[in-house]
């Protein structure tokens, strides 16, 4: 009995020994992942606080984008941009009220905001406020800054988009032979998914005499 306490006692001093060795860093690790758990629930709910509000914001927006109302949906998309530009729905609204701006003729603001979305939109929304920037850019003479933008590789399904309002800033500069080149291209990125706009296409590339 006397040899199984001894064994007793030195496993014990044994487990003495390698605690103060290391205890000091364990308690550390747990710290520190019970921090973490922590800040990571903490940070969930500050997303989901977020989103909340920021959609709230956004169904206002979109109910005075019905009512035409240029002004509140232009002070309704900058405090999404302010207090929400990290959800999804700053960029999306800040597309749609730069549609309006631009409807009200005022193009100064709609190129603001269409900048702010290409450079916090994803995806699609990224790619559409671009191609709308371009063509405010158009409608500007801007056109070396329409054709930077256009520049930028789209995801598919915007390919004959960009290809065709690429041609429409080559006619402005003159530039028949790449306008025919890229109005070209937009049609042929036209025929995996044909639509309405075809038809255009046809006929402005018909007017610059023909294909490339």
């Amino acid at each position: 009995m006397a040899v199984y306490d001894l064994e007793e006692q030195e496993q014990i001093d044994n487990i003495k020994t390698w605690w103060k060795q290391h205890g000091t860093l364990i308690a550390w690790v747990v710290s520190a992942l019970a921090a973490a758990v922590v800040a990571w629930q903490g940070w969930n709910w500050y997303q989901s606080q977020q989103a909340t509000q920021a959609g709230a914001l956004f169904g206002a927006l979109q109910q005075a984008m019905v009512k035409q109302d240029t002004q509140k949906v232009r002070l309704l998309a900058g405090e999404l941009t302010e207090k929400f530009g990290g959800t999804a729905y700053a960029p999306l609204g800040t597309l749609m009220a730069a549609k309006l701006s631009f409807a009200a003729g005022d193009n100064k603001t709609a190129r603001a905001q269409l900048a702010w979305a290409v450079a916090h939109g994803k995806d699609e929304i990224r790619d559409i406020a671009r191609l709308r920037l371009a063509a405010v850019q158009l409608d500007e003479q801007a056109y070396d800054e329409a054709l930077k933008e256009l520049a930028n590789p789209p995801a598919p399904a915007f390919v004959a988009a960009y290809a065709e309002l690429k041609g429409d800033v080559l006619v402005a500069q003159g530039k028949v032979a790449e306008a025919r080149s890229a109005y070209q291209a937009a049609l042929d990125a036209s025929r995996a998914a044909p639509g309405p706009g075809v038809q255009l296409l046809h006929q402005k590339l018909d007017a610059l005499g023909g294909a490339a």
